[in-house]
């Protein structure tokens, strides 16, 4: 079969099995008022998210002297996208290259270069895209390198291991590798595992083509494992495969009955099988936090582990204590995993506890200095304490100036002035990334004149040498949260450590399901915390009031810590996750574990870096508060089941 025939039925196979557009988005509401030419603006940019190209090109000649004219064109092709010639294409980026939305439309001329298999093109173009941000580009470059006989298999194993992000693209890179046989039948399980373990049904019925196993199997062990694993497996390699998947999928229901059935049936199975099995199980189990799960992982030794399954054997083993486990376990991942600030301190804590000092202060040696949770717990693993760096030289006015001056950071102010949080964002940080630290934290001075503590936060975030801590870590509003936390008794570093993350200082911030303010309260708990409090005739819309919001946030968050027992670490994970699913992780442990080990096994991954962020930016806000260096293991404490109590032997020495 020749490369351009192979590519011709593989794009009928995408476009087949792909209903929506690979642009797809929350599309704005049309509206009707213009009042001036900034509405004009607003309807051209809903007209295009709709495809309406007639009302775009009618709003877009009615603003020929508006003063984004990028943004102006950029809709208008926007509008009819997959019409766009590669010429128009190429006309746009050379008339603004450079900019932001320039890249934003190579962004999206790449995508539809690689579903059209124009590599060639896309093998020019893709270079110059700066965000490189994409993960279907990914796939597409490794698409293009493998059409021109390239060997890629190792490259796209380590890409595809997060069905989620997949789209077009990487299902068209794991097709076309399979066709050419660059991937084998168990590259393709392997995905399919993937896939079933992340409840991408879709996803795992594509694949299930290229096994030649039909839709109705792989949807019966994704979605109904029960019926499946009534009776033994049938023979043969697929028929093994999909019952494997079955138990995981089991598992996350009912582990026990899922082990059982591996077990019943553990003659039938080959010893590597029989270690993919016990893998699926283990990682459910994992995830419901079952102490059953350690056995589970010790019966999967030997299995071939995702990225997940490799993170849930060592949180596992850290929940129930086994630093042998929890060291072998962190060996064994991919080097690009190990790397992670979080195992580089779990090893370094493992080293440790089997007596080798040395290379366990080596580890922590080398995240010490990076300003994060593993970081400050490394540098207490050092003998310090968490502090605030000396005091930075003030921005001048001098080094403001330019920053005023500059278009593309105008741009974006006046873009959030439109509340186009998204579009100012993409333009700010765009310009980011050409400036040295002073320069950042002069633009982050820029964002706190104009009210944007948001982008202050994020923008000051990026510098490594010059630390200003004033603008990481603001305190507006203090007249209202130092009354209010001091009325209730509560640790006002907390407060503010956890605002920081919920909406950082957006004060009209609303998240996705709804959450509105700085604390990003829910209307259900407002209503009940107001009611609790006795806040006559609260209405809904008070929420985004400042004073109400830091009233209502605090008491709610004040409640769920008085009923978690004084652990901030369990109230920070019920702010965010609901009461009472930190209480049902607690009833799951077998003994007091570390506030940092519990953390760490939050099965949200939300919640768990959320918990991280809020106690880590709690200490530093402690810090500067007290003026003087913290501890981040105390503030974690112990987290003790219900009902027992920690003993001396529990705490470890330097909590």
């Amino acid at each position: 079969m020749s490369v351009k025939k192979s590519l011709t039925g593989l794009s009928l196979m995408i476009l087949a099995g792909f209903a929506t557009s690979p642009f797809a988005y929350a599309a704005p509401a049309k509206r009707s008022l213009i009042a001036n030419d900034d509405d004009r603006f607003m309807a051209l940019r809903d007209a295009a998210f709709h495809e309406d190209a007639a009302s775009t090109e009618q709003h877009a000649a009615a603003l020929k002297n508006y003063d984004i004219p990028s943004y102006v064109d950029y809709y208008r092709l926007r509008s009819r996208l997959v019409k766009t010639t590669n010429a128009e294409f190429r006309d746009f980026i050379s008339k603004y290259e450079g900019s932001a939305i320039a890249d934003r439309l190579r962004n999206d001329w790449l995508l539809l270069l690689g579903r059209r298999g124009e590599w060639d093109l896309f093998d020019q173009q893709y270079p110059q895209f700066v965000v490189a941000d994409d993960n279907q580009l990914r796939c597409y470059s490794l698409l293009s390198k493998a059409v021109k006989q390239h060997k890629v298999a190792t490259e796209a194993r380590n890409l595809l291991n997060s069905p989620r992000d997949y789209g077009e693209g990487c299902y068209a890179l794991v097709t076309y590798l399979t066709t050419n046989g660059q991937f084998n039948q168990d590259d393709l399980w392997a995905q399919m595992r993937m896939a079933a373990e992340n409840g991408a049904l879709p996803l795992a019925q594509r694949l299930g083509k290229l096994l030649n196993v039909s839709d109705k199997q792989v949807a019966e062990a994704v979605d109904k494992p029960a019926g499946m694993l009534k009776k033994a497996p049938d023979a043969g390699h697929a028929a093994h495969e999909l019952y494997l998947i079955a138990l995981g999928r089991l598992a996350k229901s009912d582990h026990e009955q899922a082990a059982e059935t591996l077990s019943r049936h553990r003659n039938l199975f080959t010893d590597n099988e029989k270690a993919l099995g016990w893998a699926q199980i283990a990682m459910q189990a994992a995830q419901k936090l079952e102490p059953e799960a350690l056995a589970y992982w010790q019966k999967a030794e030997g299995a071939v582990l995702t990225q997940e399954a490799y993170q849930w054997r060592t949180r596992t083993a850290l929940r129930e204590g086994d630093w042998k486990l929890v060291k072998s376990s962190i060996t064994a991942m991919p080097a690009s995993l190990k790397a992670d600030p979080a195992w580089v301190y779990w090893y370094g804590r493992a080293l440790k506890a089997e007596g080798k000092h040395e290379e366990a202060r080596a580890q922590f040696a080398s995240i010490a200095d990076q300003l994060h949770f593993y970081g400050q717990l490394a540098l207490e693993e050092q003998g310090q304490k968490i502090g605030v760096p000396g005091t930075v030289k003030p921005v001048t006015p001098e080094e403001l100036a330019p920053m005023e001056r500059n278009p593309n950071l105008q741009r974006a102010l006046k873009f959030y002035a439109m509340n186009l949080r998204f579009e100012g964002t993409r333009e700010w940080n765009w310009e980011l990334r050409k400036m040295s630290e002073r320069q950042h934290l002069a633009a982050a001075e820029l964002a706190r004149k104009n009210n944007l503590l948001d982008r202050m936060v994020n923008t000051s975030d990026r510098t490594k040498g010059e630390l200003d801590f004033s603008q990481r870590y603001p305190t507006p509003f203090n007249d209202s949260m130092y009354k209010t936390t001091q009325a209730l008794g509560m640790d006002m570093a907390w407060v503010y450590g956890l605002i920081r993350q919920e909406s950082r200082f957006i004060m009209n911030a609303k998240s996705h399901v709804g959450a509105s303010g700085l604390m990003q309260l829910m209307p259900a708990t407002a209503r009940y915390v107001a009611k609790k409090i006795g806040l006559g005739n609260f209405v809904p819309t008070q929420v985004n009031d400042v004073e109400t919001n830091i009233a209502l946030g605090t008491n709610y968050l004040n409640m769920v810590l008085t009923d978690l027992g004084g652990s901030q670490a369990l109230a920070s994970a019920a702010y965010n996750a609901g009461p009472g699913r930190p209480r049902a992780w607690r009833s799951k442990l077998t003994r007091p574990v570390e506030g940092a080990i519990f953390a760490e096994t939050i099965p949200f991954n939300e919640t768990r870096g959320y918990v991280k962020n809020v106690l880590s930016n709690a200490t530093y806000y402690a810090a500067l508060f007290e003026k003087k260096p913290q501890s981040l293991k105390k503030r974690l404490g112990m987290v003790v089941p219900k009902g027992m109590t920690a003993t001396e032997s529990d705490v470890p020495a330097n909590l």
